[in-house]
């Protein structure tokens, strides 16, 4: 009995743990959702947060949980994880979303998770534990994403330059103010379905792997869906600063025009990943969908070196993850 309780109040923890990584998630991509909003003055700071939150948790409503089965099932063997997995990938997903944010870099929380999932599985029973098709499907998503959204954005912000192109440019401002709030709704509501299901993947991997779950059920319980969502939103309330400075104004300089493209262009990419079931990053997306919007106007309105430092940051995301998750694992091994 006293195993049994113990072996609850682990679980528990991990629960937890795995809540304070979706809140940070919010917190951390918070920029994602609200950057744009905020640097073309279409919404102040305190009103966008709480806007992207509202949209993050109604998700809830309009997704499958097609994302949620990909990080329960289709990224590793469920037989092999256990406490200690999910232990070392929580810490290492958290460990860089911390780091990340200290220094404004907008990394991908997602990627984070999934290496840490990765490096702590492989610690215990190597490569062999994997699930290649999922990991292939995450790894070509980290590149397809942004170079989706780099796509849609710059095929949107055409678009609309040949649509208004007679327009003055005061009516077009007032009109697309106006837009910029849809746009910014429909990518927080992207924002909400993808990333808070993952947080829900991890949690249903673990009551599987616990046995309080079965791997034959279609959905993991109802309070875990419910408690992640309502903490993205809460994280995205407190919003994530440093990051929002670099995502809306080191960039490129964005108009409400550009803003409506950047956040219609990514909300377009998430939900095709979403209803694909692929966990991508909404970092990634909406960084390449800004990018795509700015280099219509001219090369030189992106800040290159600012952008290169955050594909550095993609590429580094998963392996370091992976790293600090491992050794997360090991210490767990002697702590309990």
């Amino acid at each position: 009995m006293e195993t049994m309780q113990t072996a609850l109040w682990v679980v528990a923890l991990l629960v937890a743990l795995a809540i304070v990584f979706d809140f940070m998630n919010g917190f951390h991509d918070a920029a994602n959702s609200i950057a744009t909003v905020v640097s073309t003055g279409v919404l102040k700071p305190t009103q966008a947060v709480v806007f992207a939150a509202f949209f993050n948790f109604v998700a809830i409503f309009v997704f499958h949980l097609s994302v949620a089965a990909t990080i329960g099932k289709g990224i590793v063997d469920p037989g092999v994880v256990d406490t200690h997995v999910i232990f070392g990938a929580l810490v290492g997903a958290i460990t860089w979303n911390v780091i990340t944010w200290y220094y404004g870099i907008p990394s991908s929380s997602s990627h984070a998770l999934i290496g840490g999932i990765v490096g702590a599985v492989i610690a215990k029973a190597g490569a062999g534990a994997l699930v290649a098709s999922g990991i292939l499907k995450t790894v070509a998503f980290i590149f397809i994403s942004p170079l989706l959204g780099f796509l849609l954005g710059s095929l949107m912000m055409v678009a609309v330059a040949w649509i208004f192109r007679r327009a003055r440019p005061n009516r077009i401002d007032k009109w697309f103010r106006r837009l910029q709030l849809v746009s910014a709704g429909a990518y927080s509501l992207g924002h909400g379905g993808n990333d808070a299901q993952k947080t829900i993947g991890i949690i249903w991997l673990l009551l599987i792997a616990t046995g309080y779950a079965s791997a034959s059920d279609s959905a993991p319980p109802t309070w875990v869906i419910i408690s992640c969502y309502a903490a993205i939103g809460l994280g995205t309330m407190f919003g994530g600063w440093r990051i929002v400075k670099t995502m809306g104004q080191k960039i490129t300089k964005l108009k409400p025009v550009g803003g409506f493209c950047a956040e219609t262009g990514g909300a377009m990419t998430l939900f095709i990943a979403t209803a694909l079931g692929i966990p991508v990053s909404t970092t990634h997306t909406i960084t390449g969908a800004i990018v795509g919007v700015g280099s219509t106007q001219r090369a030189s309105a992106v800040r290159w070196g600012v952008a290169g430092n955050i594909v550095w940051a993609w590429i580094l995301t998963i392996p370091a993850s992976a790293f600090v998750a491992a050794i997360a694992y090991w210490i767990s091994l002697q702590l309990y």
